[in-house]
């Protein structure tokens, strides 16, 4: 449909993840009306965390030095490590304020339809880690879909035996919602992991 340069955008902002044809397309014209020093902004800063920003040696997280800023503070307990998929996670947690441990980052779930194992997943780092001592209990904070749930299981049948506490996020309603709007898998896990007030 467009030619040349503008066709080369349009294609490259297509293979983003979340970025649709007429997405791709809205997004490049709004580059090509933009400021020539705003366009350059946005290049630099691109470069600039493809060339700075790395992962973890210790967790997986995003990191701009060797470790995280969590790994790297003294104030986190090691008994506690929540395990989660992706470092776009740990930030959902943290916004929480409830956390005060660890995290390892798995780098995405197990997932056979994809060709995703466990040997593709740093589960490997996650059972050194472990193997530490320092821990006390596992969360593991996988997204509640199938390949979370496979996941999960698969880590629970692996730290199991190491005699360590392994623990799943509840899930379930969320608050402000109506049980009348809620599908069955949701209500039926919101169930599950009732406890009591009383």
């Amino acid at each position: 449909m467009y030619e040349g340069a503008l066709a080369d955008l349009v294609d490259e902002l297509g293979r983003l993840p979340g970025i649709g044809p007429k997405s791709a397309q809205r997004i490049a014209f709004h580059v090509l009306g933009s400021d020539k020093a705003d366009v350059d902004r946005l290049a630099d800063v691109l470069r600039t965390v493809k060339e700075q920003v790395r992962f973890c040696t210790v967790c997986g997280n995003v990191a701009t030095e060797e470790q995280c800023r969590i790994c790297r503070d003294p104030r986190r307990g090691d008994e506690l490590i929540c395990v989660v998929e992706e470092p776009k996670d740990i930030i959902a947690v943290e916004r929480t304020g409830e956390f005060r441990g660890r995290y390892h980052v798995l780098g995405g779930a197990i997932n056979p339809l994809d060709g995703v194992g466990p040997d593709d997943l740093r589960i490997r780092e996650l059972m050194m880690r472990l193997q530490a001592g320092a821990t006390k209990e596992v969360i593991i904070a996988t997204d509640p879909n199938t390949e979370g749930e496979a996941t999960a299981t698969y880590l629970a049948l692996m730290i199991g035996p190491m005699g360590l506490a392994v623990s799943r996020l509840a899930s379930g309603l969320p608050v402000g919602g109506d049980l009348e709007y809620a599908d069955e898998v949701t209500l039926g896990r919101a169930f599950e992991g009732r406890r009591l007030i009383q």
